[in-house]
Formats: structure tokens, C-alpha cells, sequence
């Protein structure tokens, strides 16, 4: 297991700039076999770098049987990010979309490990949105695909909760319009009370020991203050730009998607209701809605220190692999 980087060169984006020498950083566990039919791309969720979801070898994909690609998403801090080279932010006309992080993933996959079509893409959270991209732009690459906490289209209630955590990051007394002049502080606290607060759900909060704001404080703020502030802007831009359909007709743009599509709901989560995630699984062509059932909220997606959760998806996934590759 090593994290690599590989280099795109400059690369145009679909806001009309050119991100010069691009970067996307990834992590391979597993060996690719000799007819380079077992490599499962895992796109990374927000904030997340490659190693984060490494935990997802052995208790959900199987690292002797399947190459595990995580592709680490543009600002994300370690793939291509305004931390780290030319890219701005919405403020400057910067918004990488979806469709950007596919093509780089694709680029990826043909020139590092020469493989055109994946059994699997399984992602979590950005990651059930990348993977849905790739679903609707390229069908004849993609046999599966797995959605966890996640949708096709950045709902108006899902806009709202982006906004939100923009504005406390953006209303800090360091923004410039275009970057910090020093550590958001107080941004930053504001972001991860507002993260947290719809991140678990409230039977979660209710089990807590200590008091919200020391749980916040210890367990969610750290994560945030490892990133620079302008790369999560970045990656709530994405989010928020997200739409497989480019605001077109979101019904005829799913129904065009013949991967095998399991549409994986959290019981209690409060970005991505299940509601939401149904109503997807409708449109997609023998998809089929599984709920995973856990007071974890969003988190129960990503339930690297819990075995309940990750027996559940881990049946999930053993469940799709088994079945044809198409509908």
C-alpha cells in the first residue's frame, strides 16, 4: 500500500480555465490481475484524502481478490488544490465539477494501469457523486456501481447546508475575497459546529458523555484545521456545481445508466434522506435501494471503527458483485 501521485500536465476545466501540471494523488491495495478485470475505483468524499478510506480494504472490498484504487478528488489537499497551485476559487470563476474528477480518474486508470472498463465503483458521500457521473458519461467503462450517501443532483436543502458552512468559513475577519490573511479560527469553529450538527444524527448526540461543544472541539475540528481553508471552499464549490444532468432533464440522464446500481441510504441521515436517495433509485434502471440502519447518521456511509455498519455494507457489496454486471 503507497500513495502515489500521477501527473496530468495541464489539463482544461469545464469552467473554461486550465489547471496547469495537475496532479491526482491515489492509493493502490491489491494486486491488479493479469487481464485487468478486478480494479475497483473509490472516489474520495469531502475532505477526504486517499488514506482516509484505506479501512475500506478487508472489512468492505476484499484486498486479495480486488486492485483498490482510492482517486483522491481535485482540492482535496493532495490532489491538484488551490493550496497548492493555480487553482482559485468560485469567486474567481474556479469550479471543478464532477465531470473534471472523472476524466482525471479515467486518465488515471488507462495510463497507469491500462484498464478501460471497472466491475466496481464504489464511493461514499462526493464519492456516490462521482460515481454516478461516471454511471451516466461513460456506461460502456462501468459494470456497478455503489452509492452510499449520496445523489445525483445537489438537492435545494443539501445547497442550503453547503452555504452554510461557506458563509461561517467566509465571514472570518481573515477572508479577502480570494483567500485567508491568516488562520480562520473562528471560521473554522463555526464550520465544524455546522458539519457535526448534520453529520451524526440526534439519537447519536444524544449518547454523548460530554458536552457538544467538547466533542465538536476534539473530534470534528481537528479534521478541518489539517486542511487549508481555501481547499475546503474548493470542495464545497464542487458539491455545490453537482448535477449529472448539467440542469438538464435528471430522469432521462439516469435512465441512460445501465450499470448494475445499488443506491445505498443511511436510516438517520440528515444531508442525504432516504427520500432523496429513493427517488434516485427509481430512475436508474433496475437499481435497487438498501438502507443501512444506524443512528451514525451521514457517518454510518463511512463507519471505519464500527462493525455493525460495516457488516451491513460489506453484505451490500458482496450482494452486487455476485450479480450480473449489467441490467
Amino acid at each position: 500500500m503507497s500513495l502515489r501521485q500521477h501527473q496530468l500536465g495541464d489539463i482544461a476545466l469545464a469552467c473554461g480555465y486550465t489547471l496547469p501540471e495537475a496532479q491526482l494523488t491515489y492509493l493502490q491495495i491489491g494486486e491488479l490481475n493479469a487481464d485487468r478485470s478486478n480494479l475497483i475505483l473509490v472516489p474520495t468524499s469531502y475532505g477526504a484524502r486517499p488514506e482516509d478510506l484505506a479501512w475500506l480494504a478487508g472489512p468492505v472490498l476484499d484486498p486479495e481478490r480486488w486492485c483498490v484504487v482510492i482517486a483522491g478528488m481535485f482540492g482535496n489537499g493532495a490532489s491538484s488544490s488551490p493550496s497548492h497551485g493555480a487553482m482559485g476559487l468560485a469567486e474567481q470563476g474556479w469550479v471543478v465539477s464532477h465531470r473534471d474528477n472523472v476524466a482525471a480518474q479515467r486518465r488515471l486508470l488507462q495510463e497507469v494501469f491500462g484498464v478501460e472498463r471497472l466491475p466496481l465503483i464504489y464511493g461514499w458521500s462526493m464519492g456516490a457523486q462521482q460515481a454516478y457521473q461516471w454511471a451516466v458519461d461513460h456506461p460502456e467503462a462501468v459494470e456497478r456501481i455503489c452509492c452510499v450517501c449520496g445523489t445525483t443532483r445537489t438537492s435545494p436543502h443539501n445547497r442550503l447546508f453547503c452555504l452554510s458552512l461557506r458563509q461561517a468559513l467566509t465571514a472570518d475577519h481573515h477572508w479577502s475575497g480570494a483567500g485567508f490573511s491568516g488562520p480562520p479560527e473562528q471560521g473554522l469553529r463555526s464550520f465544524a459546529l455546522i458539519y457535526a450538527s448534520w453529520a451524526a444524527s440526534q439519537p447519536f448526540f444524544r449518547t454523548l458523555a460530554e458536552a457538544v461543544e467538547e466533542h465538536v472541539e476534539s473530534q470534528w475540528l481537528p479534521h478541518y484545521r489539517r486542511h487549508d481553508p481555501r481547499d475546503l471552499i474548493a470542495m464545497l464549490d464542487t458539491w455545490l456545481a453537482h448535477d449529472v444532468a448539467q440542469g438538464g432533464d435528471l430522469a432521462a440522464s439516469l435512465g441512460r445508466i445501465t450499470a448494475r446500481t445499488a443506491v445505498v441510504a443511511g436510516s438517520h441521515d440528515l444531508y442525504f434522506p432516504l427520500d432523496d436517495l429513493a427517488a434516485d433509485a427509481d430512475a436508474i434502471p433496475g437499481a435497487e435501494l438498501h438502507v443501512i440502519h444506524s443512528e451514525l447518521g451521514h457517518r454510518a456511509g463511512n463507519p471505519h471503527s464500527n462493525l455493525a455498519e460495516q457488516r451491513q455494507l460489506s453484505r451490500i457489496v458482496d450482494t452486487l458483485l455476485q450479480q450480473p454486471s449489467h441490467v
